[in-house]
């Protein structure tokens, strides 16, 4: 009894003196998490698609965590020190409707997916009535994450490509309010924003650029609503020869408004973060149908109230079969 009742008062000194020394350092964005994967657009984000289904596949994989003095507010507690690696595997079909609406190409799609998440704190302190953890805390899940709708209008002008898009995201991940670790947010989000593409074949040029806005909703779990974030995603990648592409990739996020809870918050919660990173692609055809195999990674820098570390891409794009002349949009 006396070493249970030592090491909650350890926790909970832990954790006050923690909300104390970082008080201006409270992470934003409920668990540490947004609703937008940095890194989702990279090359050739607005260019149009053959019609038809195509599909993505993605393998990602996540390192990142955050210091001590930074803490993160999910359910009715208050975590320090968090390191949360994950690995998921992400498949969207696609399809690219031939009718021009608006004219520009009209597209939908779905990505599902599953993973592992495994999280880990340094110390707890929870809310009234709950208890307290000292030393070191960890949590695995693995399951299928939320699913993510998503809707896209695409216009060419010559080597200009620009693309409206919307997605949202249907909370029905792995989620549970008392555990450490998820594959879903819990809540509704909705995104939309504008993306460019600028490509030259003939000088081998390529340039991408997508920002958009998200809205979260409230976490009915947890009377919790994360703020209002924007985010952009760019690439610049020059061809190595026709079937390779050898670039750069980046992303930054920052949160504009702060977050919203039925208890005090430390501070404002707004956070940021930006990364950038190489980017290696290959051109192939494949079953009649032309496809690329992407291999991005991103080092992120600069973060704030937020996790920080680095994170890899693994993408098999596969376009729909040529119906007709046209031209060949490669994908990535």
């Amino acid at each position: 009894m006396t070493n249970r009742r030592t090491a909650i008062a350890i926790a909970c000194a832990l954790a006050a003196a923690a909300s104390l020394v970082g008080a201006e350092r409270s992470a934003a964005d409920e668990g540490g998490v947004s609703f937008w994967l940095s890194g989702s657009y990279a090359s050739f984000a607005a260019t149009p698609a053959n019609p038809g289904w195509s599909s993505e596949t993605v393998y990602y994989h996540s390192a990142a965590s955050a210091q001590r003095g930074v803490q993160f507010s999910r359910g009715f507690g208050l975590h320090v020190g968090l390191s949360s690696p994950v690995d998921m595997v992400m498949f969207t079909p696609t399809y690219s409707f031939d009718t021009p609406i608006l004219g520009g190409q009209f597209a939908l799609g779905m990505t599902a997916l599953v993973g592992k998440n495994k999280s880990t704190v340094t110390a707890t302190l929870t809310g009234p009535g709950g208890g307290a953890l000292s030393g070191t805390y960890s949590d695995s899940v693995l399951g299928f994450g939320d699913l993510y709708p998503a809707a896209s209008l695409k216009w060419t002008r010559d080597d200009h490509y620009f693309m409206l898009y919307g997605t949202t995201g249907i909370p029905v991940g792995a989620y549970d309010i008392n555990r450490l670790s998820a594959m879903g947010l819990g809540h509704w989000a909705v995104d939309g924003g504008v993306g460019y593409t600028y490509y030259n074949e003939k000088a081998g040029f390529e340039f991408s650029a997508v920002s958009g806005l998200t809205y979260n909703f409230v976490n009915p779990y947890t009377d919790y609503r994360s703020g209002v974030d924007w985010h952009l995603d760019w690439s610049l990648s020059p061809f190595v020869s026709d079937k390779m592409l050898l670039g750069a990739v980046g992303y930054v996020y920052n949160q504009l408004t702060d977050d919203r809870a039925p208890f005090p918050l430390i501070g404002n919660t707004r956070s940021r973060v930006a990364a950038i990173g190489p980017q290696l692609g290959f051109f192939f055809p494949l079953a009649g149908r032309e496809a690329s195999l992407t291999f991005k990674s991103y080092h992120e820098f600069d973060a704030h109230r937020r996790l920080e570390g680095w994170n890899g891409w693994v993408t098999l794009s596969i376009d729909a079969p040529e119906t007709r002349p046209a031209r060949r949009w490669r994908r990535l």
